[in-house]
C-alpha cells in the first residue's frame, strides 16, 4: 500500500498545481476581456515635431543564418524613420559562409546611404546576450529595437512603437508576433496556437493589471537607460529576455504591450528545430525561476497578486513536469481505483479536476476567436485545433520535462539556435538545410516507448473493474498516445 499511496499523493499534488495554473489563466482571461476594447490614451511623442524624434538603434543578433540574411536586411532597410536618427547594428557571430553573404549585402545598403554596421566578435561569450551587450557599448540610440533573423517588421513598425516612450517610466514596448507560415503544416499550426495564446491572453492579461510580462527576445524595443539600470544583458540563463525583463520590472520600469501591432515571423517547419526551440525556452524559464524567486518574494514594492502571477509565469514551463507525471501515473491510478474500493470517494473528488481542461478550453477559445472569428463553423474547427494542440503538447512533455529539470538543477548547456528556413522561397528546400540536426535525440526512443505505454493504458480500460471496464481515462490516454506517437514519428523521419 505504501507505493500506491505514494502514487496517489504525487498524482494529487500535480493535479492541484495544474488546477492552480488553470485558475491563473482564467484570471488572465477576465483581465483580457475587460481590457481589450479599452481606448489607448497613452501620451506619445509628436513625430510632426522633428525635435521630439529620438535616435534609435536597431540590433540584429545573428548566428549562421545563411538562408534568411538577405531577406532580413532587405526588410529592415525598408523601415520608415528619419535616416539621421537611425542606425542598424548587425551583431554577427557567424562562423560559416553566411558572413560573406551578409557583408556583401551590408555594403550595398551602405552605398545607398543607410547607416548600418557589420559588428563581429572573436568569440561567442554570452551567446545572444553577449552580442547584444557588445553592440550596446557603441549604440548611439536612446532606444534599442531588436529583431531575430526570421522576423519581418512592417515598414511603419518604428513609427508605431517609439512614440510610447514619451512616458519616461516605460522601459520596453513589445509587439505581438504573427506567423508568415502558420498554415504550412500541422506542426506550424500547433506552434502558432501556443504562441497566439501567449501573445493575446497572457501578455494582455498580465500587462493590463500591471503584472510582470516579458520582452520576447525580439520584435520589441528597449529604452537604453532601462537596460543599463537593470544590470545589462546577462548570459547565465538560456532566456536572457525573461531575465532582463524581470530585473527591469523589479526596478519599477513599466512595460507596454501592443497587441494590435503585429510583427510577422517564420515558425520552425521541422520538429528537430521546434524541439531545440522548446528545450531552450523551457529550460530558460526554469533557470529564471531559480534566479528570480527570492527577488520577487522579498520585494516590498509589488503586490501579492503580481508576485503570484510572476512566479506562475516563471513556472509556466514547469507545468510540463506536472503534466508528464500525471500522464505516467494515470495508468497505475486506473488499477488502484479499481483495486481499492474504499478510495472511491477520493476518485469522485479527483474527477473535479477535469475542470482544468475545461478552463484551458474556454481560455484558448477566446484567443482563437480573436484571430479567426466566431460562429459555429469556427468553433467546430477550434475543437479540432484545441485537441490537436493539447495532444501534441503532451507528446512534448518528456522532452520539456528534461529541459525543466536541467534548468532547476543548474545544469548548464550551450545556447542552441533554432534553424531558419526562409520557407516561402525554399519550399521543400528545407530538406537540404545545412543547419538541421541529423541525428535524433535518445529521448525520441523513450517517446516511442511512451506511445506504446499509453496503448497499454487504453487496453487497461477494457480489463479493469467488474462492470465491463473503466473508460474514464480512455480519452486522456488516447490523446497521450497520439501526442507521443506524433512526436516520435516526426522526430525519426524528420519530416515537416
Amino acid at each position: 500500500m505504501i507505493l500506491e499511496y505514494l502514487v496517489i499523493i504525487i498524482y494529487t499534488i500535480c493535479l492541484l498545481l495544474i488546477f492552480i495554473y488553470a485558475l491563473a489563466q482564467l484570471n488572465l482571461l477576465v483581465n483580457y476581456l475587460k481590457y481589450r476594447n479599452k481606448t489607448d490614451d497613452a501620451v506619445k511623442f509628436d513625430f510632426s515635431n522633428p525635435n521630439e524624434i529620438p535616435f534609435v538603434t536597431i540590433q540584429l543578433p545573428v548566428f549562421n543564418e545563411l538562408y534568411v540574411m538577405k531577406r532580413l536586411l532587405k526588410n529592415i532597410a525598408k523601415l520608415e524613420y528619419p535616416k539621421g536618427k537611425l542606425e542598424i547594428q548587425v551583431l554577427d557571430d557567424s562562423t560559416d559562409e553566411s558572413v560573406d553573404v551578409t557583408a556583401k549585402h551590408i555594403k550595398k545598403l551602405q552605398e545607398r546611404g543607410i547607416n548600418i554596421q557589420h559588428i563581429r566578435r572573436t568569440n561567442r561569450k554570452g551567446f545572444k546576450a553577449g552580442a547584444l551587450k557588445e553592440g550596446l557599448k557603441i549604440a548611439k540610440g536612446e532606444y534599442i529595437a531588436i529583431f531575430d533573423a526570421d522576423f519581418l517588421p512592417k515598414k511603419d513598425w518604428l513609427l508605431q512603437t517609439v512614440p510610447y516612450f514619451k512616458d519616461s517610466e516605460i522601459g520596453v514596448v513589445q509587439t505581438r508576433w504573427s506567423h508568415i507560415n502558420r498554415n504550412y503544416s500541422t506542426l506550424t499550426r500547433i506552434q502558432a496556437f501556443m504562441l497566439d495564446a501567449h501573445f493575446t491572453l497572457e501578455q494582455v492579461g498580465r500587462n493590463s493589471k500591471g503584472h510582470f510580462i516579458n520582452f520576447n527576445g525580439t520584435a520589441g524595443i528597449w529604452r537604453k537607460e532601462c537596460i543599463l539600470d537593470a544590470g545589462n544583458w546577462q548570459g547565465d540563463t538560456l532566456t536572457e529576455d525573461i531575465d532582463l525583463s524581470y530585473r527591469a520590472q523589479l526596478k519599477k520600469w513599466k512595460f507596454k504591450y501592443l497587441e494590435n501591432v503585429e510583427t510577422p515571423a517564420e515558425l520552425p517547419v521541422i520538429i528537430s528545430a521546434a524541439r531545440s526551440q522548446q528545450f531552450r525556452w523551457n529550460k530558460g524559464g526554469a533557470e529564471n525561476f531559480q534566479k528570480m524567486f527570492k527577488r520577487i518574494v522579498s520585494n516590498k514594492n509589488i503586490s501579492f497578486k503580481t508576485k503570484i502571477h510572476g512566479l506562475l509565469h516563471l513556472l509556466n514551463s514547469s507545468m510540463f513536469t506536472c503534466i508528464f507525471l500525471v500522464a505516467i501515473l494515470s495508468v497505475p491510478m486506473l488499477y488502484i481505483k479499481n483495486e481499492y474500493a474504499h478510495l472511491k470517494g477520493y476518485f469522485y473528488v479527483m474527477s473535479f479536476f477535469v475542470m482544468s481542461s475545461i478552463i484551458f478550453f474556454i481560455c484558448y477559445w477566446h484567443m482563437y476567436k480573436n484571430i479567426y472569428g466566431g460562429g459555429f463553423i469556427k468553433f467546430f474547427k477550434y475543437i479540432g485545433a484545441f485537441f490537436t494542440f493539447f495532444s501534441v503538447a503532451m507528446g512534448f512533455s518528456l522532452h520539456n520535462t528534461i529541459a525543466v529539470l536541467e534548468g532547476h538543477f543548474g545544469k548548464k548547456s550551450e545556447f542552441v539556435r533554432t534553424p531558419k528556413f526562409n520557407i516561402k522561397t525554399l519550399k521543400d528546400g528545407w530538406k537540404n538545410n545545412k543547419y538541421i540536426k541529423k541525428k535524433p535525440s535518445v529521448h525520441v526512443i523513450l517517446e516511442g516507448l511512451l506511445a506504446i505505454y499509453f496503448i497499454f493504458g487504453m487496453y487497461s480500460a477494457f480489463i479493469v473493474g467488474d462492470q465491463g471496464g473503466d473508460f474514464g481515462l480512455f480519452p486522456f490516454h488516447l490523446m497521450l498516445f497520439i501526442g507521443f506517437a506524433y512526436v516520435f514519428f516526426k522526430s525519426i523521419f524528420s519530416k515537416a
